[in-house]
């Protein structure tokens, strides 16, 4: 067999198998978190109507999921760290890395609600660290630190994850604060802080991200399902201000509660009013230009802004007394389940082509 890792001819299945599983791991998408982030976010949007089974599953197979990715990552930073690198100086791919960070904190707040709270605090903190880390690092390696420029011609969806990763942090502190014995004030400090750094990442992200869309030629390859995240960031905006205007009270909550609970309502809207252009960007891509619509790991970046639009929906609703927006979440639940179920099977389909039947060379 000759490809990246080796020459001369493959013997075995094993080696077959084994070098597929090596190139899987080389050229694993940053991105690929978000599986962790849409079947985390369906665990907790199914228990609200009352799914506990099919709540559970959900909850094993994004640990599975999280665990298995963290793992390959591991690995891609031992053995592959050229295209690592690589990724990191992207500023197409290397805003995918903030998927950890969300995966991370949406797994801690499904966990919160099984009664797991040390573990669940442990990934806040895990969450947080690499919320700063990454805030710093990938913004300077993909972005600021490169030569060509002008490097908005590279801004996309994926941008809007730094958006996400920051909400998922006042999310989970949120959920946790009434949850814990300790360390309340210092809790509500992060959950506020963190939304008010997600309320402005948002607004500088829509900038770069339209100043690409109007300054440069749109093809359909360009509408990739990353900018979902868009309305994505939005739905995960909105459930952090109706989880923060939950919390008990404590000064930052008391002070900042009415303008969260506000403007929670007004991203609500702008979210809601994003999805049909959304759904018309997909049918120009894949209907009007046929662009063929094949399993991409991006692909769970549709899943997971579904699902949060839903589940923020609920909470939005409940927290504001707004009976309507909670019907429009609990319904749209559903559609988000379906997109996930579609989405599941045709990476098991993808998974077993490519790493259960490697093709010889």
């Amino acid at each position: 067999m000759t490809g990246a890792y080796g020459t001369g001819v493959s013997s075995s299945p094993a080696a077959a198998h084994l070098a597929a599983v090596k190139q899987a791991a080389a050229t694993l998408n940053p991105g690929y978190f978000a599986f962790v982030m849409g079947t985390g976010i369906l665990s907790i949007g199914v228990s609200t109507h009352g799914l506990t089974v099919l709540s559970a599953i959900l909850l094993w197979l994004a640990a599975a999921g999280y665990v298995v990715l963290v793992a390959l990552t591991l690995w891609r930073i031992i053995a592959f760290r050229g295209e690592l690198r690589t990724e990191f100086t992207d500023p197409r791919r290397g805003f995918g890395f903030f998927t950890f960070v969300a995966a991370t904190n949406v797994l801690g707040t499904r966990l919160v609600a099984a009664d797991q709270m040390g573990t669940a605090f442990a990934l806040l903190v895990v969450g947080c660290l690499a919320w700063i880390v990454l805030g710093y690092v990938v913004p300077w390696t993909a972005v600021l630190g490169r030569a060509e420029r002008p490097v908005v011609a590279g801004a996309n969806g994926t941008w809007f994850i730094w958006v996400v990763a920051s909400q998922s942090v006042a999310v989970l502190a949120a959920v946790l604060e009434p949850a814990v014995g300790f360390g309340r004030h210092e809790l509500s400090v992060l959950a506020v802080g963190a939304w008010s750094v997600g309320m402005f990442l948002y607004a500088g992200v829509g900038v770069f991200v339209a100043a690409r869309l109007l300054l440069y030629p749109l093809r359909p390859d360009d509408l990739t399902p990353p900018y979902w995240v868009a309305m994505g960031a939005t739905a995960i905006t909105v459930l952090a201000g109706a989880r923060i205007v939950e919390m008990a009270d404590t000064p930052m909550v008391v002070a900042t509660r009415g303008l969260i609970a506000g403007v929670s309502v007004v991203v609500w809207a702008f979210g809601t009013w994003l999805i049909p252009p959304l759904v018309a960007a997909g049918w120009w891509r894949h209907v009007t230009h046929r662009v063929p619509l094949r399993y991409d790991a991006t692909l769970w970046s549709v899943v997971f802004p579904l699902g949060m639009y839903g589940l923020a929906g609920h909470y939005l609703g409940t927290a504001d007394h707004l009976p309507i927006v909670r019907v429009i979440g609990e319904t749209e639940i559903w559609i988000a389940l379906a997109v996930w179920t579609a989405t599941f099977l045709a990476m098991l389909a993808h998974l077993a082509t490519t790493l259960g039947r490697p093709s010889p060379a």
